[in-house]
C-alpha cells in the first residue's frame, strides 16, 4: 500500500473509521506513516478505517498518539461537547509561537472563526477557510455581515486553536487584517486553482473573500510529561497570561 493506495481507497463505514481516515489526511500520512507511529502494519490501519472494527483500548491509545490526537476525539465521545471543560494542567506553561509556526498549524485548510464588528455590536462566525499564499481564503453568502465587512475593506480577526482534552493543552492562532471580497477575474482564478474552500453550510455562499493578516500570533499550552512536552519543560522561565 502507498499513498496513491489511499487515494484510492473505498470510504470508511464506521465512524471511527471516517474520524481516522480524516485526521490522517489532516496530517498529510499514508497508513505506512500511521503504522509506524502506531506499531502496527499499514493493513490493519486501512482495515480501522475502511471496516467495522471494534480495537482494543491499547492500540485506540497508541492509534490516537500517532494521530496527535485523543481516545476521545477519534471515538466521537467529544464531538457535542463545548472544548476546555476539563481542568486545567499540572504545572501548565503558555508559550508563545512564531509566526512561522502559526502558519505551520493552520496547514492548508480547515474551520476557523472570523470575528467582525457588526451594526449591533462584535459577531463571530465559523468558516471554513483555505491558506492560499500567506491568506486566508474563505466563502460566505452575499446578504452576510461578513461579506458586508469584506466589502469595505474593514479589519477582521481570524482565530482557530486545537485542544486535547485528555492532557488540558493545546494552541491558538490568532490572525488580525483587512478582509476583501475577490472579484476580479485573474484573482478568483488564481485562488480556486489553489482550491477555493467548500463551506459546510451549502449552497448559496459564493462570495469570496480573503484576509491578508498585519499580525500574526500564536499561544500553546504545555503541561509537563503529556505527548509532546519534555518532561520539566513547563519549569523554565516565568508564565504568561
Amino acid at each position: 500500500m502507498n499513498r496513491d493506495g489511499d487515494r484510492n481507497a473505498p470510504h470508511a463505514t464506521s465512524d471511527l473509521g471516517r474520524r481516522v481516515a480524516a485526521r490522517r489526511a489532516q496530517l498529510g500520512l499514508s497508513w505506512e506513516d500511521v503504522a509506524e507511529r502506531a506499531g502496527s502494519t499499514p493493513g490493519y490501519v486501512a482495515y480501522v478505517e475502511q471496516q467495522v472494527p471494534t480495537p482494543g483500548v491499547e492500540f485506540l491509545v497508541r492509534l490516537a498518539n500517532a494521530l496527535e490526537t485523543t481516545v476521545q476525539d477519534l471515538t466521537g465521545y467529544t464531538v457535542e461537547l463545548a472544548p476546555g471543560a476539563a481542568r486545567a494542567g499540572y504545572r501548565a506553561r503558555m508559550d508563545d509561537i512564531g509566526e512561522e509556526e502559526c502558519w505551520e498549524l493552520l496547514g492548508g485548510h480547515g474551520v476557523g472563526r472570523v470575528a467582525i464588528e457588526g451594526p449591533e455590536g462584535p459577531a463571530v462566525f465559523p468558516v471554513n477557510y483555505r491558506v492560499v499564499g500567506r491568506e486566508i481564503v474563505f466563502m460566505t453568502a452575499a446578504d452576510s455581515s461578513l461579506a458586508r465587512a469584506s466589502a469595505s475593506g474593514s479589519e477582521v480577526a481570524f482565530e482557530e486553536d486545537r485542544l486535547d482534552e485528555a492532557f488540558s493543552q493545546g494552541w491558538s492562532v490568532l490572525l488580525v487584517g483587512p478582509a476583501r471580497t475577490v472579484s476580479d477575474e485573474t484573482s478568483v482564478r488564481r485562488i480556486k486553482d489553489a482550491g477555493s474552500p467548500e463551506p459546510w453550510a451549502g449552497d448559496g455562499r459564493d462570495i469570496l473573500v480573503t484576509l491578508s493578516p498585519r499580525r500574526v500570533t500564536g499561544r500553546r499550552i504545555r503541561v509537563p510529561g503529556a505527548p509532546g512536552t519534555p518532561s520539566g519543560s513547563a519549569d523554565r522561565g516565568p508564565s504568561r497570561t
